[in-house]
């Protein structure tokens, strides 16, 4: 077997296939790819900036966000230039423990991202629910804390993905056809069983997704109440106005995330392989891309930090009444 070991049946590399069907159209599928992780650098790293800088953005809500940008921008680039590597320069071989370091990583930050999301929403609801409170519930310690218990719960659920990958025996050959070492991906790989894969890799999607998606219809239940039962519709278009920002963040991510879920589980051979691989790719870039942009145009405190980074401090904004 080409890159093998033998006498384990341990690949030394694999050999990433990128879309398969569509290697004559790989150049021209890197242009969006390329411009869509440009602007997730760029927005995120620029978010991260203007948080980090500006006073006013220094609330428990931006720290979330800023948490997020970095999550996204870090998960892109683990992805998209080897990606691009593969499109432009046809460098398709990838050591073997790199694999599983990119494997773990995906997946690591794709949970953390979700978690993280779910996090923002109960920031909301405390903000919304509890507004006098609101800065005693989430005091830096607290936002912290959440933060690292988020980071954590990826690591503790996702690190198994490479003891139960590294463990299986690779007789069929070292080719994988994915952009990125997904976790089944390369475990369909393997000659050996792999259906621990399988069971594990549902039960870890399932306790994070179904749990941080609990948490968020949880926490908009309780804002919609309370949305709901102030007598003003001024107020109550103001107060859920704070929350669109993040609701399509929410669908950006989620929509992409069950396609390519469900679809890789129960689609079979009725959805064509490379429709798999870009769905998967754009589940990836997708929302690391749009999230700078909704909330630049969503949230006013941003546009303004926006603007004043641009020309400095010569424009003053009204303060909302």
């Amino acid at each position: 077997m080409s890159g093998a070991n033998s006498s384990s049946l341990t690949p030394g590399f694999f050999i990433l296939n990128g879309v398969p069907g569509l290697e004559a159209a790989h150049v021209w599928l890197s242009l969006p790819f390329c411009v869509m992780y440009i602007v997730a650098v760029v927005g995120n790293c620029g978010l991260i900036y203007l948080i980090s800088h500006e006073e006013a953005l220094h609330r428990p809500m931006y720290y979330f966000l800023a948490l997020l940008s970095f999550t996204d921008v870090t998960l892109c680039t683990t992805t998209v230039p080897n990606m691009l590597c593969i499109f432009w320069l046809n460098f398709k071989e990838i050591d073997f423990n790199a694999c599983l370091a990119q494997m773990f990583f995906v997946h690591m930050l794709t949970g953390m991202e979700s978690g993280v999301l779910m996090l923002m929403a109960l920031d909301r609801y405390a903000a919304i629910c509890y507004p006098l409170r609101y800065s005693t519930i989430l005091s830096n310690p607290v936002i912290a804390k959440a933060g690292l218990v988020t980071f954590l719960r990826g690591v503790i659920l996702v690190i198994p993905f490479t003891f139960l990958t590294k463990r299986l025996p690779y007789c069929r050959g070292n080719f994988i056809p994915h952009t990125y070492c997904d976790h089944m991906s390369v475990a369909k790989v393997s000659c050996g069983n792999f259906k621990i894969n399988a069971i594990y890799g549902l039960m870890v999607a399932l306790l994070i997704g179904v749990f941080d998606i609990c948490c968020i219809s949880m926490s908009y239940t309780m804002i919609l109440r309370a949305v709901m039962s102030l007598a003003s519709s001024d107020a109550r278009y103001k107060a859920f106005s704070t929350c669109t920002s993040h609701i399509c963040a929410i669908v950006i991510t989620y929509v992409p995330a069950f396609f390519t879920f469900f679809t890789h589980r129960f689609g079979g051979h009725s959805i064509p392989h490379h429709i798999h691989i870009i769905v998967a790719n754009l589940y990836l870039v997708l929302p690391p891309t749009m999230n700078p942009i909704v909330y630049g145009v969503k949230t006013k405190q941003i546009r303004e930090g926006v603007i004043r980074f641009l020309v400095g401090d010569k424009i003053v904004f009204s303060q909302d009444k």
